[in-house]
């Protein structure tokens, strides 16, 4: 019997509860308030993921833009570039006047001498013209840096770029300039236009192109397409050429010690004259102009 009180009772209860109006906007707050933690805890947890998975990435990415940093920041003269003719389209080019080479034969060495006021000299570069005379557009044969810039009464307009490997390149005869001292450029950029000069009348349009070594010129044909760690002044020849004059007189000196010495009728040794005590006239050659040096 008292169970069955006890259960009336609390379905009394229940029932009073039900009744009561702010019951049903309770539960619905609370199942609200439920709702929102559960998501907010899922938005969390997925988040906390999704950087967890990104770190990786974001740790390569940042590799990579290191290493682009750091090639980038090489500079362009430690390339080893090949040298090329200062022109852009090499086709339509042609060389009218030779680099002075003392091995070169002997029609090559007057396709390499400059006439100049009745007078000829020996060219240390190369003139480069176009097949139809007209001007053209001069270009860097190698990346560098504009050290001069300078207008020659007798050259014209003269660049000369610096680079590596103690290189150096000169462009004479140039109509307008295009750069500015202490510009550096690329190989192919354009550093003005072909023009004519005083000093090379005789090749017309053209461009003067030398290439030195040491500040000492060297033939630009002998290197068109090398890389420019090719480039030699022939220092060593030179040396080589140096000793052999040395030791020449020092065996001239040991053959005339082992030479058998004369005597006379009394058995006295006697001396006799030798050419070397006469004195010999130096011949004259006329060396080639400098761009770098020669003024009007």
């Amino acid at each position: 019997m008292r169970e069955e009180e006890n259960k009336s009772v609390t379905k009394l209860k229940v029932k009073r509860l039900m009744r009561k109006k702010w019951l049903y906007p309770a539960l619905y707050l609370s199942v609200a308030a439920l709702v929102l933690v559960g998501v907010f805890w899922y938005q969390q947890g997925a988040s906390d993921l999704d950087q967890v998975q990104e770190e990786p990435e974001t740790n390569v990415q940042d590799e990579i833009l290191t290493n682009n940093t750091r090639d980038e920041s090489v500079p362009v003269m430690e390339q080893n570039e090949n040298l090329q003719m200062p022109v852009v389209d090499e086709a339509t080019a042609s060389i009218v006047t030779n680099f002075y080479d003392y091995d070169a034969t002997e029609a090559e060495q007057e396709s390499a001498l400059v006439l100049y006021n009745n007078k000829y000299y020996q060219s240390e570069g190369v003139d480069i013209t176009r097949e139809d005379g007209e001007s053209f557009e001069v270009t860097a044969s190698l990346s560098g840096t504009v050290t001069e810039i300078k207008e020659d009464p007798l050259y014209g307009n003269v660049i000369e770029i610096t680079h590596d490997q103690d290189v150096s390149t000169v462009y004479a005869s140039l109509d307008q300039v295009q750069v500015e001292t202490g510009a550096s450029v690329t190989q192919g950029d354009v550093l003005g236009t072909a023009g004519s000069n005083s000093f090379g009348q005789a090749s017309g349009v053209h461009v003067h192109f030398e290439v030195r070594k040491a500040g000492e010129p060297v033939n630009p044909e002998n290197f068109f397409g090398q890389p420019v760690s090719n480039i030699d002044d022939g220092s060593e020849d030179g040396v080589d050429e140096e000793e052999a004059q040395d030791n020449t007189p020092a065996q001239e000196d040991e053959a005339e010690d082992n030479a058998p010495v004369q005597e006379d009728e009394e058995g006295t040794p006697s001396e006799e004259p030798t050419d070397s005590d006469e004195e010999q006239p130096a011949p004259e050659e006329d060396s080639a102009s400098s761009i770098s040096t020669t003024q009007a």
